[in-house]
């Protein structure tokens, strides 16, 4: 135990930068993940950009049909009829629902002409369910 207190300690500097801002000599040929590796200070917990891309959850398709599903899932949560996906808890907020509806009678009205078959049914279906189950909860 004397002979530890002795000796010291060592400061290793791992500081991949200098005080300038530029990549040290000794780490300018290692991309980040195997600088960080040799270096002993790998981080633990979720790294999304390292890992590799057949890996990652490609996002699905952003088309009409899934913007307005997706105005009409918040509205349901507004309305209480699905738990909120942050808190998994179902709460009701008429307010907010009532200007998602708001919204999405204004996309049916600006897009008219301009939208499928398909689209429209879609749109007009999801505004009528909508109206109804706020109208069903206001009263």
């Amino acid at each position: 135990m004397e002979e530890e207190k002795s000796r010291g300690f060592k400061v290793e500097d791992r500081r991949r930068f200098s005080s300038e801002g530029e990549v040290k000599p000794e780490f300018r040929d290692q991309p980040e993940e195997d600088s960080a590796r040799a270096s002993g200070r790998e981080q633990s917990g979720p790294r999304l950009e390292t890992e590799p891309k057949a890996q990652r959850a490609e996002p699905s398709e952003i088309n009409f049909s899934a913007f307005i599903i997706g105005l009409s899932t918040q509205a349901l949560v507004h309305l209480g009829e699905m738990p909120d996906p942050m808190t998994n808890q179902q709460k009701r907020d008429l307010t907010g629902a009532s200007q998602l509806i708001d919204i999405l009678g204004m996309l049916q009205e600006k897009s008219r002409g301009n939208l499928t078959a398909e689209e429209e049914r879609l749109l007009e279906s999801i505004l009528f369910d909508l109206r109804m189950r706020y109208v069903a909860l206001s009263k």
